[in-house]
């Protein structure tokens, strides 16, 4: 096992709740190299600062933020098509990164920005490890089913692999009406 793997291994991304303290100060960084509009500019930096939280679980990663207009980005492993690492120059200084999420919802940009985060890179590949989990978790029911329903016994899928698909539809069918509700609330 290479030193990369090991640090995979020993990495726990549910410790991961607020980004690091250095994002605050690369806020402060960004913010003066405004010049006068330090003030308007530090404000609204610092807000989403103190109210920014992570939380990733099995089924995937939620992040919110806001003090007047909350904001809340809710997204499963299965819905995730691209996962960015970016680092700028002041961003290197500090020793964080951004790990930007895409999905397939159509947007240029990513859907989620994950900032000020020092395991960059272990987050990524944890990212990306239940990306495939879910993709592979999908593909390997569906093959199932479709193995046992092309065998030409006539028995088709086991109980167990139809509550498989059941879940997995319901999960489905939730995702796309919490979305409905966002999109009428809006």
């Amino acid at each position: 096992m290479n030193a990369t793997s090991s640090a995979t291994a020993d990495f726990d991304p549910r410790r991961i709740s607020r980004p690091d303290p250095s994002l605050m100060r690369y806020y402060f960084v960004a913010a003066l190299l405004t010049g006068p509009m330090f003030p308007l500019t530090i404000i609204p930096l610092a807000c989403k600062y103190a109210t920014l939280r992570y939380q990733f679980d099995d089924k995937g990663i939620s992040m919110s933020w806001g003090v007047l207009f909350r904001r809340e980005v809710v997204l499963t492993y299965r819905r995730i098509q691209d996962i960015h690492l970016t680092r700028g120059l002041v961003q290197r200084w500090f020793g964080l990164a951004t790990v930007a999420i895409q999905t397939a919802s159509g947007s240029a940009g990513a859907e989620m920005k994950i900032e000020g985060i020092l395991e960059a890179e272990p987050l990524r590949d944890f990212l990306y490890a239940q990306m495939r989990g879910a993709r592979d978790d999908v593909h390997d029911v569906a093959l199932v089913a479709a193995d046992d329903t092309q065998a030409g016994d006539g028995v088709g899928p086991t109980d167990q692999q139809k509550d498989e698909i059941t879940t997995l539809l319901r999960e489905i069918r939730d995702s796309l009406t919490r979305l409905a509700d966002r999109e009428v609330a809006e």
